[in-house]
């Protein structure tokens, strides 16, 4: 997402068509999901059809471990924060939905959002669940400033649709509407998101279209970022909307940012895993075919406010 950008407001469930629906939803509805709660926290113990109707089709080192492990930067409310110690968000309680029907524990390890990737092709991870956005650059293991081949990329099990949005300090918007307003003003973001490669692309358009630069200032996680903006070290943020949203909605009180403009460029949130786990990777497929069809998912992404972002099928690399 460095070379061009095409503007569209989002629109609900906007990537949702393209894999057909899991022909096995069905027939797992009518056979062993009741309730596995337990069961999913017991790991590496009892058969698979105690644990539940998916556990036969995970690798068979996760069904001993009775552990998915996650890699995941959890500090993007609202989609995976800290509360009290506790993780919680979307993909927290996704990932608990999706371990009831695969009868394993997701078990979520904190890291910088820049670092997942890494960490998912040296093993440290089974899989990264942490709002990242499944595109091609990311599917091929493309370096977004380069273009070149940096690694052997990932596949995609996408579950959500999220656009960007652009955020200011509240009652002082400086007249910012869109992108081409931020021309010679700071932006601030995080590192190695689809925010921060989408501000150095509108910045190179800036320059091409002979006005100054926007200046990007890239952070560790998306609170840094809104640190910056609340004390007044730029004009804007940007973050994905959902993340934007709830920001405007509880930063200090809901009286310290306001969005500004439309959301832009819908793409998928995926679930990465590695090019050679395709086990794993059909297996969570069909667990989040499973969660849809039974209606746990509509419960979950009702439950953080975001249905507008909602899927209605299980895709493997649908991001562009």
């Amino acid at each position: 997402m460095t070379a061009s950008f095409t503007r569209r407001r989002v629109t609900t469930k906007s990537r949702t068509a393209a894999v057909g629906a899991v022909a096995v939803v069905g027939a797992l509805l009518l056979t062993g999901c009741g309730d596995q709660t337990d069961q999913a926290k017991t790991g590496g113990s009892g058969n698979a059809a105690e644990k539940g109707p998916l556990f036969s089709k995970l690798p068979k080192k996760i069904q001993d471990a009775g552990v998915v492990k996650v890699g995941s930067d959890i500090n993007y409310p609202p989609v995976e924060f800290k509360k009290n110690g506790k993780v919680m968000g979307l993909d927290p309680d996704l990932a608990d939905a999706l371990g009831k029907v695969l009868g394993v524990r997701f078990e979520f390890n904190n890291a910088t959002f820049d670092t997942l990737l890494s960490g998912l092709r040296s093993q440290r991870y089974d899989i990264a669940m942490s709002a990242m956005t499944d595109n091609k650059g990311r599917q091929d293991g493309v370096d977004p400033d380069t273009g070149k081949k940096a690694g052997e990329g990932v596949d995609f099990v996408d579950y959500f649709t999220a656009g960007v949005s652009i955020y200011t300090k509240k009652g002082d918007d400086q007249g910012i509407k869109t992108w081409d307003d931020l021309c010679g003003r700071k932006i601030v973001v995080q590192r190695g998101t689809v925010s921060h490669d989408l501000a150095k692309a509108e910045s190179k358009k800036c320059e091409q279209g002979g006005k100054k630069k926007i200046a990007v200032e890239a952070f560790g996680n998306d609170t840094e970022a809104q640190t910056r903006l609340r004390g007044g070290g730029a004009a804007a943020g940007s973050s994905d909307f959902p993340v934007a949203a709830y920001a405007v909605k509880t930063s200090g009180g809901g009286k310290d940012f306001q969005l500004v403009g439309e959301q832009v460029d819908a793409a998928p949130y995926g679930i990465a895993t590695s090019k050679d786990n395709t086990e794993l990777r059909d297996a969570l497929q069909q667990a989040l075919a499973l969660i849809i069809a039974n209606g746990d998912y509509d419960k979950i992404v009702a439950k953080w406010g975001v249905k507008e972002g909602a899927v209605t099928k299980a895709i493997i690399n649908g991001g562009k």
